[in-house]
């Protein structure tokens, strides 16, 4: 019931938004007497916060269409590559045809995998962008499950983590994979199932970004919640089914505005100063510091529904019952074991400041994976970093991607293969 009322009052606010915007352009648009009338700015910015406090947020588009490589402008096509029920490959391509250009399609391979946990894949597009001029990037697009037929059938957690291995198969050997938050926990159970039944396709290394891989480490307010209810309580508090107006109707989810509405009461101080701050930059005219924020929040309050199912695994195997770290994690009959890796180069990156996954929960999968010879292996810790902070901004530009990059050019060998003769970009 609770998602039908939320739609009931989307469905109003909207209306009011919609509103809202018309009188904002009334007592702004030079065209418009109202703008010259005494207090139209102070009105004007009042009826656009309230504009955009109301509106619906859609998913945002990447809007990475070019790239510079070697300082020449590469166009990029985006490429849907395999369209599964809950997910959407995606590759990022880059037009390598100039003839300077073409030695770059030897460039390194990377599976960007996405977190399935409220916002969109958009998320990482500061990730993606980064990547891009020294990297062949596909990444992970998460379908909301509101948009997903029953027909489909469910997504347990065992599907997330074969939907990672089919990814991986399709674009390996030769492939590198980084997680970020969320995923690092499937994305270590898919490489450790492909490293115990000996698939060719293994990636050559696998970068871990700030995820839970035991929650028990230095635990967080995201972690206390979820052992601080039963695991009842997830299954009747936050379980509802998609209204009628959605292709998944009936389907059962974990609402994407309870998400949002837990990511706000994290930091609300800071939200409620952000909207003043904009409030007081429409007064100024100042437009840099209005369009930072209208990026930041387009994207911050497009949230998705999370499947019900796979929802409910997240919370059971990774933050109440531990069953990676403790060896007891079975995926469709299969024991997770982090000891089979070999062949496979790590890397794990935190932020000093991380209040979602905290200080060693990442870093755990350096023990797990204990038979990676130690020269393989390798840690960051990103001083002054949030937990966005190791994937997005300054920080992720200029410290944390120009590591990444260099261990996985240290890597483009398996591990335990006769070295190359010439460097592969000549």
């Amino acid at each position: 019931m609770l998602y039908q009322l939320h739609e009931i009052q989307r469905q109003m606010l909207n209306r009011v938004s919609s509103w809202a915007e018309m009188s904002a352009q009334l007592f702004s648009n030079p065209y418009s007497p109202l703008a010259y009338t005494p207090f139209s700015k102070r009105i004007s910015a009042g009826y656009d916060l309230l504009h955009r406090l109301g509106k619906e947020y859609d998913k945002p588009a990447f809007g990475l269409t070019v790239t510079s490589v070697e300082g020449h402008e590469v166009a990029v096509n985006e490429e849907v590559v395999v369209a599964k029920p809950f997910c959407k490959l995606l590759h990022f391509a880059r037009d390598l045809s100039a003839t300077p250009l073409q030695s770059r399609a030897a460039d390194p391979t990377v599976l960007l995998v996405a977190p399935l946990s409220g916002h969109h894949a958009t998320l990482l597009r500061d990730t993606v962008r980064a990547l891009l001029p020294e990297h062949d990037v596909y990444i992970t697009d998460w379908v909301d499950a509101r948009l997903v037929p029953l027909s489909a059938g469910e997504f347990h957690l065992d599907d997330y983590v074969h939907y990672v291995i089919e990814f991986l198969q399709l674009l390996g050997p030769n492939v590198h994979v980084i997680s970020v938050c969320q995923p690092t926990v499937p994305v270590l159970a898919a490489v450790s199932l492909m490293a115990a039944a000996n698939d060719p396709k293994l990636p050559l290394s696998m970068t871990m970004m700030g995820g839970p891989i035991d929650a028990r480490r230095s635990p967080t307010a995201v972690n206390a919640l979820a052992i601080k209810k039963p695991f009842s309580w997830f299954e009747n508090n936050v379980i509802y089914t998609v209204p009628a107006k959605y292709p998944g109707y009936l389907r059962r989810v974990y609402p994407g505005f309870l998400q949002h509405a837990g990511f706000v009461a994290m930091n609300p101080d800071r939200h409620v100063q952000s909207h003043w701050d904009y409030y007081e930059h429409l007064m100024k005219g100042d437009d840099q510091s209005t369009d930072a924020h209208r990026a930041f929040y387009d994207e911050y309050n497009a949230v998705l529904d999370l499947p019900a199912e796979y929802y409910l695994e997240t919370i059971r195997t990774v933050f109440q019952e531990y069953l990676l770290p403790e060896g007891r994690w079975h995926v469709r009959g299969e024991r997770v074991a982090p000891e089979s890796i070999r062949q496979v180069a790590l890397f794990t990156i935190e932020g000093e400041l991380d209040d979602i996954s905290g200080s060693g929960q990442t870093r755990a999968a350096h023990d797990l994976c204990c038979n990676i010879p130690a020269d393989h292996k390798q840690h960051l810790e990103v001083t002054g970093a949030g937990h966005y902070g190791i994937f997005s901004g300054r920080r992720w530009r200029t410290v944390v991607c120009p590591q990444i990059r260099d261990f996985i050019r240290q890597h483009e060998v398996r591990i335990g293969a006769a070295p190359k003769r010439a460097n592969r970009r000549g």
